[in-house]
Protein backbone atom coordinates (compact mmCIF):
# COMPACT_ATOMS: atom_id res chain seq x y z
CA UNK A 1 0.00 0.00 0.00
CA UNK A 2 1.32 3.39 -0.96
CA UNK A 3 0.04 6.60 0.55
CA UNK A 4 0.96 10.16 -0.35
CA UNK A 5 0.35 12.36 2.69
CA UNK A 6 -0.10 16.05 2.04
CA UNK A 7 -0.44 18.46 4.94
CA UNK A 8 -3.17 20.87 3.89
CA UNK A 9 -4.90 23.96 5.17
CA UNK A 10 -7.96 22.88 3.16
CA UNK A 11 -8.94 20.29 0.56
CA UNK A 12 -12.02 19.04 -1.23
CA UNK A 13 -12.98 16.52 -3.87
CA UNK A 14 -15.71 16.88 -6.47
CA UNK A 15 -17.55 14.23 -8.50
CA UNK A 16 -19.79 15.43 -11.33
CA UNK A 17 -19.32 19.01 -10.12
CA UNK A 18 -20.53 18.27 -6.58
CA UNK A 19 -18.32 18.34 -3.48
CA UNK A 20 -18.38 14.83 -1.97
CA UNK A 21 -15.64 15.35 0.62
CA UNK A 22 -14.18 18.46 2.22
CA UNK A 23 -11.78 19.22 5.07
CA UNK A 24 -9.98 22.09 6.71
CA UNK A 25 -6.53 21.75 8.35
CA UNK A 26 -5.16 18.22 8.25
CA UNK A 27 -4.11 15.57 5.76
CA UNK A 28 -5.18 14.79 2.25
CA UNK A 29 -4.24 11.16 1.60
CA UNK A 30 -3.83 9.59 -1.84
CA UNK A 31 -4.14 5.84 -1.26
CA UNK A 32 -2.89 3.20 -3.70
CA UNK A 33 -3.70 -0.44 -3.00
CA UNK A 34 -1.49 -3.20 -4.40
CA UNK A 35 -2.83 -6.67 -5.20
CA UNK A 36 -0.64 -8.06 -2.38
CA UNK A 37 -1.91 -5.64 0.30
CA UNK A 38 -3.78 -6.87 3.36
CA UNK A 39 -5.35 -5.26 6.43
CA UNK A 40 -1.98 -5.41 8.18
CA UNK A 41 -0.58 -3.04 5.54
CA UNK A 42 -3.45 -0.61 6.13
CA UNK A 43 -3.07 -0.88 9.92
CA UNK A 44 0.65 -0.07 9.74
CA UNK A 45 0.13 2.98 7.55
CA UNK A 46 -2.85 4.20 9.59
CA UNK A 47 -0.76 4.20 12.78
CA UNK A 48 2.07 6.01 11.01
CA UNK A 49 -0.33 8.63 9.59
CA UNK A 50 -2.10 9.27 12.88
CA UNK A 51 1.17 9.64 14.79
CA UNK A 52 3.22 11.46 12.14
CA UNK A 53 4.57 14.63 13.76
CA UNK A 54 4.51 17.25 11.00
CA UNK A 55 2.44 20.02 12.58
CA UNK A 56 4.15 22.93 14.31
CA UNK A 57 4.14 23.33 18.07
CA UNK A 58 4.35 26.66 19.93
CA UNK A 59 8.06 26.86 19.01
CA UNK A 60 7.40 26.25 15.30
CA UNK A 61 8.99 22.78 15.56
CA UNK A 62 7.29 19.88 13.75
CA UNK A 63 6.36 18.06 16.96
CA UNK A 64 2.58 17.63 16.77
CA UNK A 65 0.54 14.86 15.17
CA UNK A 66 -2.80 15.22 13.44
CA UNK A 67 -4.39 13.84 16.62
CA UNK A 68 -2.69 16.55 18.69
CA UNK A 69 -4.21 19.32 16.57
CA UNK A 70 -7.61 17.58 16.07
CA UNK A 71 -7.03 17.80 12.32
CA UNK A 72 -9.18 16.41 9.53
CA UNK A 73 -8.45 13.75 6.91
CA UNK A 74 -9.56 13.43 3.28
CA UNK A 75 -8.97 9.95 1.76
CA UNK A 76 -8.74 9.61 -2.02
CA UNK A 77 -8.32 6.26 -3.80
CA UNK A 78 -5.46 6.49 -6.29
CA UNK A 79 -4.65 3.27 -8.16
CA UNK A 80 -2.06 5.08 -10.28
CA UNK A 81 0.30 5.10 -7.27
CA UNK A 82 0.84 1.41 -8.01
CA UNK A 83 2.18 2.14 -11.50
CA UNK A 84 5.04 0.09 -12.88
CA UNK A 85 7.01 2.45 -15.10
CA UNK A 86 10.23 0.46 -15.57
CA UNK A 87 9.62 -0.60 -19.16
CA UNK A 88 8.65 1.82 -21.88
CA UNK A 89 6.78 5.07 -21.44
CA UNK A 90 3.27 3.81 -20.75
CA UNK A 91 2.86 2.80 -17.12
CA UNK A 92 1.35 -0.56 -16.25
CA UNK A 93 -1.23 -0.80 -13.48
CA UNK A 94 -1.38 -4.60 -13.44
CA UNK A 95 -0.24 -4.75 -9.79
CA UNK A 96 -3.01 -2.44 -8.59
CA UNK A 97 -5.66 -4.36 -6.66
CA UNK A 98 -8.87 -5.08 -8.55
CA UNK A 99 -12.04 -3.40 -7.22
CA UNK A 100 -13.30 -6.57 -5.48
CA UNK A 101 -10.22 -6.40 -3.21
CA UNK A 102 -9.40 -2.69 -3.29
CA UNK A 103 -12.85 -1.34 -2.35
CA UNK A 104 -13.16 -3.32 0.92
CA UNK A 105 -9.57 -2.45 1.87
CA UNK A 106 -10.09 1.24 1.05
CA UNK A 107 -13.32 1.22 3.10
CA UNK A 108 -11.50 -0.50 5.96
CA UNK A 109 -8.77 2.17 5.82
CA UNK A 110 -11.32 5.00 6.03
CA UNK A 111 -13.27 3.31 8.85
CA UNK A 112 -10.13 2.72 10.92
CA UNK A 113 -8.99 6.33 10.42
CA UNK A 114 -12.46 7.53 11.49
CA UNK A 115 -12.21 5.45 14.70
CA UNK A 116 -9.50 7.90 15.79
CA UNK A 117 -12.28 10.44 16.31
CA UNK A 118 -10.95 12.77 13.63
CA UNK A 119 -13.28 14.09 10.95
CA UNK A 120 -12.72 11.76 7.99
CA UNK A 121 -14.05 12.40 4.48
CA UNK A 122 -13.39 10.68 1.17
CA UNK A 123 -13.87 10.70 -2.53
CA UNK A 124 -15.78 7.99 -4.38
CA UNK A 125 -13.81 4.90 -5.33
CA UNK A 126 -13.45 4.58 -9.11
CA UNK A 127 -15.13 7.90 -9.87
CA UNK A 128 -13.63 10.64 -12.02
CA UNK A 129 -12.65 12.95 -9.17
CA UNK A 130 -11.44 16.53 -9.20
CA UNK A 131 -9.27 17.11 -6.14
CA UNK A 132 -8.35 20.59 -4.91
CA UNK A 133 -6.04 21.35 -2.02
CA UNK A 134 -3.87 23.98 -0.47
CA UNK A 135 -0.67 22.18 0.47
CA UNK A 136 0.53 23.67 3.74
CA UNK A 137 4.30 24.09 3.86
CA UNK A 138 4.43 22.36 1.48
CA UNK A 139 4.71 19.14 3.44
CA UNK A 140 4.36 15.95 1.40
CA UNK A 141 5.45 12.48 2.54
CA UNK A 142 5.19 9.17 0.69
CA UNK A 143 4.73 5.97 2.69
CA UNK A 144 4.89 2.43 1.37
CA UNK A 145 3.89 -0.50 3.57
CA UNK A 146 6.57 -2.61 1.87
CA UNK A 147 9.04 -0.80 4.15
CA UNK A 148 7.30 -1.90 7.36
CA UNK A 149 9.43 -5.02 7.86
Amino acid sequence: MKVVIQRVSEAHVKVDGNIVGEIKKGFMLLIGIDEADEKADADWIIQKVLNLRVFADENEKLNLSIKDIAGEILCISQFTLIADYKKGNRPSFIKAAKPDKAIPLFDYFKEEIAKSGLKTESGIFGADMKVSLVNDGPVTIVMDSITKN
